[in-house]
């Protein structure tokens, strides 16, 4: 059985980041209601996470972190070739995160992310799984993650916007990215897969909001869902279903 690199624990980290992934800007305070809140957003392929981060950062008046995809220099080569470069690009990619995770609990303000370190070990998994990362590769990838882990503060909360492969498909092709452009039902089905079982286990250590994303949800509806959910005490350390309807 392929080991799983969120069983790890975790202790504060101070250390600022330095590149151009940081926030986008100094914000008002949070709301008083929430108190000083981490909030991760977290999905598939094209679920819609950026923009989510960008209103929710904007309505609760938060700093907001965004995925580092338009200065990853492994992207390309990734998707032209992902065996040669399935290591490479999860070490690069792990690096990155850990950078922006530090900032968000150095700066010691609230903040929304786009896409948290701890989704990556989805990417890295299933690469070793359907053998596009050798089993020494994977092993190497998992002792690094641990070993980071330990300098790491949780997010408060894990907002999961839940969308089938389909629904995923459809949005990346509608964005018409040309790096995205080979990415297969097939490949988003097991991400799927991966991500369920991502959330059983990550909903164990930090509380997770699910939330059903077929229909996009406004800034304002999810800051009021996370409101009630993240003040209520039975939401710690279990996944909350949502209708944004409801």
């Amino acid at each position: 059985m392929l080991p799983d690199p969120l069983m790890t624990p975790s202790s504060e980290l101070v250390r600022p980041l330095a590149d151009g992934s940081g926030a986008t800007k100094a914000r008002a305070a949070t709301p008083d209601v929430f108190g000083n809140i981490f909030i991760g957003i977290a999905g598939m392929i094209g679920a819609g996470k950026s923009t989510l981060a960008k209103e929710l950062g904007d309505h609760l008046g938060i700093d907001t972190y965004y995925e580092p995809v338009a200065d990853n220099e492994y992207l390309a080569d990734f998707y032209r070739d992902t065996a040669r470069y399935s290591f490479a690009m999860q070490v690069y990619l792990l690096n990155r995160r850990f950078q922006q995770h530090q900032e968000i609990i150095w700066r010691g303000r609230s903040a929304v992310q786009d896409r948290t370190i701890y989704e990556d070990s989805i990417f890295a998994k299933m690469l070793a799984k359907t053998g596009l990362m050798d089993d020494r590769d994977y092993k190497t990838y998992v002792q690094l993650f641990r070993n980071m882990s330990n300098f790491m503060c949780k997010p408060s909360v894990i907002v999961f916007l839940d969308v089938s492969p389909e629904s995923s498909a459809d949005r990346i092709r509608s964005r018409s990215r040309d790096v995205e452009s080979k990415i297969e039902l097939g490949y988003l089905q097991a991400l799927y897969d991966g991500y369920q079982e991502f959330i059983e286990s990550i909903s164990k250590v930090i509380p997770v909001i699910r939330i059903d994303y077929e229909r996009f949800a406004t800034a304002g509806e999810m800051a009021e869902v996370i409101k009630r959910e993240y003040l209520d005490a039975s939401f710690l350390r279990r996944v909350t279903a949502f209708d944004p309807a409801r």
